[in-house]
Formats: C-alpha cells, sequence, structure tokens
C-alpha cells in the first residue's frame, strides 16, 4: 500500500473522530448553556411571584370569600407567564400553566433548579420557600419549564454534527491523499534514482538533490552511507582475494628452493644408509638451515598478510617506549652474548597499532643482530635510541657490522631482497617497511655515525602532534603483491 494511501486513510478515519469528539464537547455546551438560560427564568419568575403566592396563602388561612381567592390564584398565574405554578399550602394546593401531572413525585426541596423527568417529559424545577407574618402563612412554591425547546435544539446539534463526521471522512481522505502523494514527490524521485543502482554491475552511485525534507535527505545521506561501505568492504574483499592469490604465488615461488634442498638432502639421506659421519652430520646441518629458513619464509609472508588486511578499528594510543623495551627484553633473552643497549624515555605516544609496531621492533633488531657482528666472530652490538624531532618520535638502531652501500639502501626494503650469505628470509626490513607506512611514517637507513656499521632510522608522528597523527590508513595495500620498491609514498629510501 503506497504511503499516500495509508495517509488518506489514517486521516480519513481520524477526522471523523475527532469531529464527534468535539461535537460531543459542543452538546455539553449548548445543553449548559439552555439550562442556564432556563434557570435564569425560572429565578426571575419566583422572584415576582413570590408576593402574589403570599397573597394566595393568607386569603386561603383567612377563609376568604372564594371570590377573593380566585382573583389571588389569578393573579398568581397571571404573573407567572409562561412558567407552569405549583403552590402547596398547608390545607390546600394550587396549580397552573404546564406542568407534570399531579402523581409524579417531586423531590424534597429543588432550591437549585434540577431536571425532572416524567413519562417521557423533561422539566426544569425551581422550589422556594413562602410565609408570612401571620399564622398559617406558609406553602412551597413549585415553578416548571418544560424542557422540550432545549431538547428539540440537542437534537438538531446532533444531527448537524453526525452529518459533518460523516462529510468529513471522504473529504478528509481525498484532501489527505492528494496532499501527501505531493509531499511524497520527493521520495518517489528518490526511489527511481535508488532503483536503477546495481553495485554489481555499474559504479554508478546515488545523485541526490536536497529536497529540504528532512526525513527524505536524512534517507538519502544513509543510503549513500550504505553504499559507499559496501565499495569499501567490495574493495576491500577484493584486495584480500587478491592478498591471497599473491601469497599463495610467492609462498610456492620462495618455497620451491628450500624444499628442492631439503628433498636432495633427504635422498642423499635415503640413497646412502651408510654414509660417513661426517658427511651425515653435514646433510642433516643443511636440513635444519634449510627447514629454518623455511619456517621463517611462512611466518614473514604470514604477518605481510595481516599489515595488508587490519582495519582501523584496530588502532590506538600506543607508549613506544613500552614497545622498545619489550623488544630489547625479548632480543637479550634470545640472544645472552650479543650486547643490546636501550634509550628509551617514556611518554611517546604515538597512534598505531601495538603488534605492527612490536613486528618493527623485533626485524629491526634481528636485522642489526644477524648482520651487525664483527668480521671476527665477535657477539654484536646493538644500540636502540628514541627520542623527539618537533612533533614526531624518531628511532635509531645502530650496529657495528659491514654496514649498507648507499647505492643499496633503498633496496633493503624490497622483498625477499637479501645478502646471498643471509639466513633470513629477505622480508624481514619489507615489513618493516609496511608497517611504517601503515603509521604514516618514515624509515631509512643511513650511516653509523662512528663510521663502521648501519643506522636505521624511522619517524613517526606522536600522537595530538600533527594533522596525521590518526589519519585513515592508505587506501591500497598490497605489499605481499607489490615489492616495497614501488611504494615512495609510504616509506622514503636514503639517495646518498
Amino acid at each position: 500500500m503506497r504511503l499516500s494511501t495509508r495517509i488518506a486513510l489514517a486521516v480519513g478515519a481520524t477526522v471523523p473522530v475527532l469531529v464527534l469528539a468535539t461535537g460531543w464537547l459542543l452538546l455539553r455546551l449548548v445543553a449548559t448553556d439552555l439550562h442556564h438560560q432556563q434557570d435564569a427564568h425560572l429565578r426571575e419568575s419566583a422572584a415576582a411571584v413570590a408576593k402574589d403566592a403570599r397573597g394566595l396563602l393568607r386569603a386561603s388561612a383567612a377563609d376568604r370569600s372564594a371570590a377573593v381567592e380566585q382573583a389571588r390564584e389569578r393573579r398568581l398565574f397571571t404573573s407567572a407567564l409562561d412558567v407552569g405554578v405549583r403552590l402547596v399550602g398547608p390545607g390546600e394546593t394550587f396549580t397552573g400553566g404546564p406542568q407534570p401531572e399531579q402523581g409524579v413525585p417531586l423531590p424534597v426541596s429543588a432550591p437549585v433548579p434540577v431536571t425532572l423527568r416524567a413519562g417521557g417529559d423533561s422539566w426544569r424545577v425551581l422550589s422556594t420557600r413562602v410565609s408570612g407574618a401571620r399564622p398559617g402563612v406558609r406553602g412551597t412554591l413549585w415553578l416548571f419549564a418544560p424542557d422540550t425547546a432545549a431538547d428539540t435544539q440537542l437534537r438538531l446539534v446532533r444531527r448537524r454534527v453526525v452529518t459533518v463526521a460523516l462529510l468529513a471522512a471522504p473529504l478528509s481522505g481525498l484532501l489527505a491523499g492528494a496532499v501527501a502523494g505531493r509531499a511524497s514527490r520527493p521520495l518517489r524521485r528518490l526511489r527511481d534514482s535508488a532503483s536503477g543502482l546495481d553495485p554489481r554491475t555499474s559504479t554508478a552511485r546515488l545523485d541526490h538533490a536536497p529536497a529540504r525534507i528532512t526525513e527524505v535527505d536524512d534517507l538519502a545521506h544513509t543510503l549513500q552511507t550504505v553504499l559507499s561501505r559496501y565499495d569499501e568492504q567490495a574493495g576491500r574483499t577484493e584486495e584480500a582475494l587478491a592478498t591471497a592469490r599473491s601469497f599463495a604465488s610467492a609462498a610456492a615461488h620462495e618455497l620451491r628452493t628450500p624444499l628442492m634442498s631439503m628433498q636432495t638432502n633427504l635422498e642423499i639421506l635415503t640413497e646412502h644408509p651408510g654414509l660417513p659421519g661426517p658427511d651425515r652430520e653435514e646433510v642433516l646441518d643443511d636440513l635444519r638451515r634449510e627447514h629454518a629458513r623455511l619456517l621463517g619464509l611462512l611466518v614473514m609472508l604470514r604477518e605481510l598478510g595481516r599489515g595488508d588486511l587490519v582495519e582501523a578499528d584496530a588502532f590506538g594510543p600506543v607508549d613506544l617506549a613500552d614497545v622498545v623495551e619489550a623488544s630489547v627484553r625479548e632480543q637479550r633473552r634470545r640472544h645472552p652474548l650479543a650486547h643490546i643497549t636501550g634509550d628509551c624515555p617514556p611518554g611517546l605516544r604515538v597512534y598505531g597499532w601495538e603488534p605492527g609496531l612490536r613486528t618493527v621492533l623485533d626485524n629491526l633488531l634481528i636485522n642489526a643482530l644477524v648482520h651487525g657482528g664483527g668480521s671476527d666472530g665477535r657477539p654484536a652490538r646493538v644500540g636502540v635510541t628514541l627520542g623527539v624531532s618537533g612533533d614526531h618520535a624518531v628511532l635509531f638502531v645502530d650496529d657495528e657490522g659491514p654496514g649498507i652501500a648507499p647505492e643499496r639502501r633503498g633496496e633493503v626494503f624490497e622483498r625477499f631482497e637479501r645478502r646471498p650469505d643471509s639466513p633470513g628470509s629477505g622480508l624481514g626490513l619489507t615489513l618493516v617497511a609496511q608497517q611504517i607506512g601503515l603509521h604514516r611514517g618514515r624509515v631509512r637507513v643511513l650511516g653509523a655515525p662512528g663510521g663502521a656499521g648501519a643506522r636505521i632510522e624511522v619517524v613517526l608522528p606522536l600522537l595530538g602532534g600533527g594533522a596525521g597523527t590518526e589519519a585513515a590508513l592508505p587506501a591500497q595495500r598490497n605489499w605481499v603483491i607489490d615489492t616495497a620498491g614501488g611504494r615512495p609514498q609510504e616509506f622514503h629510501k636514503e639517495d646518498s
């Protein structure tokens, strides 16, 4: 059922009810006014005939002649005009004018006008005490006014109210339908605009001009928001599918080499069960290394996938000092021979994803520990420094290894880029660049301040320190698909 039809039916049903309700109130008011008029007339008549009623009682008490008594009685009825009079004395009752029959019981008294119903007729009745100075001059004067005129007028008003209610139902329904149809025209235009949209086959979206009708404009805004969220989720789904495909492709490509090596070693062990001890240990060591590389590669690919799919609601205030100290403690536990120092003033808070920031610190420290040892085999020495530069937090990770040549400092962030002798997967610094890009920061490789070794600098906006503090995530995140070298907007390379 159309909205305009519903409104027409609702108005058509409501208006007659309102007319009847107001008509009932009008009847009550008209009846009250008519009774007030009748009561005022009765009181005026009572005041006018009281003197004649007292004279009639005196004549009756003094046993005057019938002619005198009749004259007094005519004067009483004449002064009463159109009001019925009944004078009840000690021994005689005088009646005249319109009034109920003698057998109709009267109230005990009616100093205030009341309604008396008798034989289908309605009367307004007023009584007053009449007394004189002489003994025996006392009685009750009753005055009666027929209520017929009031009943007639009330019936007329009642019929007119019912007639108006019956006419108001269809007329108000038709008028409401016409007005509602015109008022709902912007809603129909919005329906026509939205009915042609199909997010599966077209990129066209709802184009709504403000109708200056709050409900219609709010509905249009809601539809636009829903479609926008649909587009966003469709994009994220497509991105997730592309990430999954690339993950499978990259994993298959990178896992083939260690798996082939492991297969070769297993075949050697199988075909040469009597392999000498040193050769057998060499093969087993090679298997363990390839297994560790394989496991590390899978872990890194999984972390890259997590970074590509993280949502904005996972971000929040994070204390960088806590993240750095936790990572330093963990690496000290895993590498007890290495020398790791940390200078981390507390209170440097950023708006970030804590697991992602922890991934940054873990991979920077692991990279420094793997490549930061001396050529003579001495344990690695790594320094971590956290400071402030303007409205940004600055993190330095220094090692004393061979360093990175200036022309290769941008390449280290690319996917699967590693030294030939590196035991890693080539994804550790790619993970670092990914997470720094998600946090709207910068990362670059510098030369060590002391000359030997490498320094990696990370810059992140502080919480409340700039416009980008709580910026939205990058629209496209496909680090599993693309190499970091194609992402200059998400990290900065050192050019010299």
